[in-house]
């Protein structure tokens, strides 16, 4: 057997497919290629079938979106090692080679992110991901390489192995053992910050996350769900406030958590001034989800929780009233600490 499986989750994704597996299949010798499909209606999987036969096909039985579809996908997959890769990555010569180097010579890593540039603006990074991700003490991820709506180009600024503290589900490197260990992704967040939520918790459980620049992938980023879609501003707000519920240390969990809520109530002025009215909805909506469910979440938190991650006190501070834009600005300020 093999070391590692690449696992492609699809959902209607021909196209998607035909354009970027190829790539995947001629850069991968070292791995099993599996496509995960989430009951699609489309004939995805019969190209893929008649095409490349020597990939492996999961069927789920139904759309379960990102978390629940890769854990029914993963119950069947043995390799030591998964990477799960979106439809819309392409990959590049020798892609595994440094994250293979990487899992055997830091027994401790339990999961990898690798450089994730625009597939369609080729120099610069690409928004889910770029170079590894941080969090800030309120819940927000930003990455190495993109703080919200800045994206930087990549000058090679960030060549390196570096610990970091979330991994893009873009393209996430994870040890089999660990995802079981933790019961891989939270189901019920169905897509969006499911990765930050398991990364928090590997964490917790004293593992390490890396990310390796030596490994380079295309993300087009956006081809299920565009940015600008109200539903996924729902997601990411509601799924980043049950993160806080499940993982926020006890000695700051009420106190971040009203914060927080404020934080994103300014967010919803932010977008009626932009006449966004659906995205204030969504807001809405998600904090409903959050009252509604907040005692199943919180019976979800695990233990240790006595250690912060939080890169920065307050992203939003940094970046709209210090105007603080890159992570360099914010690494050289002093305002980065690790606790």
């Amino acid at each position: 057997m093999k070391a590692i499986a690449v696992v492609i989750l699809n959902w209607n994704g021909k196209k998607l497919l035909e354009q970027f597996l190829p790539s995947i299949i001629q850069f991968s010798p070292e791995a099993t290629i599996y496509v995960a499909d989430n009951a699609s209606t489309d004939d995805s999987i019969t190209f893929v079938k008649d095409s490349f036969p020597s990939v492996k096909i999961i069927r789920n039985t139904g759309n379960y979106g990102y978390a629940k579809g890769y854990n029914d996908a993963l119950q069947s997959v043995e390799e030591e090692f998964y990477a799960l890769v979106n439809s819309d990555i392409e990959v590049t010569e020798n892609w595994l080679i440094p994250i293979l180097k990487t899992f055997e010579r830091a027994p401790n890593t339990a999961a990898i992110q690798p450089k994730i540039l625009d597939f369609k603006n080729r120099g610069y990074f690409e928004y889910a991901g770029a170079a590894g991700g941080f969090i800030d003490k309120y819940g927000y991820p930003f990455c190495r390489g993109r703080i919200f709506e800045t994206i930087e180009k990549d000058e090679s600024q960030y060549n390196d192995s570096t610990e970091i503290f979330w991994a893009s589900g873009a393209c996430f490197f994870i040890r089999k053992n660990v995802y079981r260990e933790l019961g891989g992704f939270d189901a019920t967040f169905f897509a969006h910050q499911e990765e930050i939520d398991l990364c928090w918790r590997i964490k917790n459980r004293g593992y390490t996350i890396k990310y390796n620049s030596k490994s380079i992938v295309y993300h087009v980023g956006g081809a299920t769900l565009q940015q600008g879609n109200p539903h996924k501003t729902f997601l990411n707000f509601r799924n980043s406030l049950y993160m806080l519920v499940k993982n926020l240390p006890k000695k700051h969990f009420y106190g971040i958590l009203f914060a927080r809520l404020v934080l994103d109530g300014i967010a919803g002025i932010r977008f009626l001034t932009q006449g966004k009215f659906k995205h204030i909805w969504a807001i809405v909506r998600a904090h409903y989800s959050l009252f509604g469910n907040f005692g199943l979440y919180y019976t979800k938190r695990e233990q240790p929780q006595n250690r912060d991650y939080f890169a920065v006190k307050s992203i939003v501070f940094l970046y709209y009233f210090k105007k603080m834009v890159t992570f360099k600005d914010i690494f050289n300020s002093n305002t980065y600490f690790k606790n």
